[in-house]
């Protein structure tokens, strides 16, 4: 723990305005509404504060663990004991340039989405309903309804672990995976490039999605989205739902009754519920189908 004091205390000194929480809940930051204190966290509201946040954890020989808005994230009910830099809080703009938007990572996907379709560009529907923010998407090369960030990404910008600023234009992506998702690099900025289109075409696209999702998807209770990843040929959902699993619940845990790729927090849940329901769902699906499921929501302890 005193490494972490003295990580408070000289990042307090080198750059003032950056916003750090001692034993910050993380039940407040992740989407599953699930998890206990990280013994530290930043706030950085500009690029200068991230690299001043990134550059003294490793003068320091601290590892920080970076987070966007906690969608795709299950943290250990008794906390972790670990450094995070959260960028969602700040770095949220977005701007024009061509047919070619740059965004910071914490911009929210669906007012990514909503910038392109009011300037008429087309490409993002598909993101407007997907939770979390621009940097966490692309780091698991997040997709729906046929769209993932791989088909728009154009170049990114991220700090390394020595808090050296670079461009990337090779990302790596691949299912629900990209360069980026061995957490050793701060995803600062996002170039994408998309293609003239009809402001009320997309408009249209977007709410048809959004219907979609509503009608299928478990909306009104915490989550972190889907579960599993798509095994090869088959999908997760399905196989969960065939081997009847549907309201398996752990404790707040539960399977949900509407899609049977979501585990929700049907209220105090813990993230031990969680995974043991997880590894429940994954033995008997193993069982019964020959097929092992791999989960896509991120663990950290």
């Amino acid at each position: 723990m005193d490494h972490f004091v003295h990580l408070r205390e000289k990042l307090s000194r080198c750059c003032p305005s950056l916003e750090l929480r001692i034993q910050e809940p993380m039940a407040r930051h992740t989407s599953f509404r699930i998890g206990g204190p990280a013994a530290l966290m930043a706030l950085p509201r500009t690029e200068e504060e991230a690299v001043a946040a990134v550059k003294t954890a490793a003068e320091l020989d601290i590892e920080p663990f970076f987070m966007g808005n906690g969608s795709n994230l299950l943290v250990a009910d008794e906390g972790v004991d670990r450094f995070l830099i959260k960028t969602v809080p700040g770095l949220e703009t977005c701007r024009l340039q061509g047919q070619e938007i740059w965004a910071d990572s914490g911009v929210p996907l669906a007012r990514l989405a909503v910038f392109a379709r009011d300037r008429g560009l087309s490409g993002l529907e598909f993101a407007h309903g997907i939770p979390g923010s621009l940097g966490g998407a692309v780091t698991m090369n997040a997709g729906a309804y046929d769209g993932e960030m791989a088909q728009v990404v154009r170049s990114v910008t991220c700090l390394t672990a020595r808090g050296a600023v670079e461009t990337v234009t090779d990302c790596g992506f691949g299912y629900r995976r990209s360069c980026f998702s061995d957490g050793k690099r701060l995803i600062l900025g996002v170039k994408l490039a998309l293609k003239p289109g009809d402001t009320e075409e997309i408009r249209s696209k977007m709410e048809e999605l959004s219907a979609r999702r509503h009608d299928k998807q478990p909306l009104e209770y915490p989550s972190a989205g889907s579960m599993f990843k798509r095994p090869e040929g088959y999908y997760a959902a399905a196989l969960i739902d065939q081997c009847g699993l549907k309201g398996l619940t752990v404790g707040g845990a539960q399977v949900s009754e509407k899609h049977a790729g979501f585990v929700v927090n049907r209220g105090g849940a813990t993230c031990r519920d969680v995974l043991e329901l997880v590894e429940q769902v994954r033995t008997r699906v193993l069982a019964q189908t020959g097929v092992e499921l791999e989960m896509e929501v991120r663990v950290l302890k």
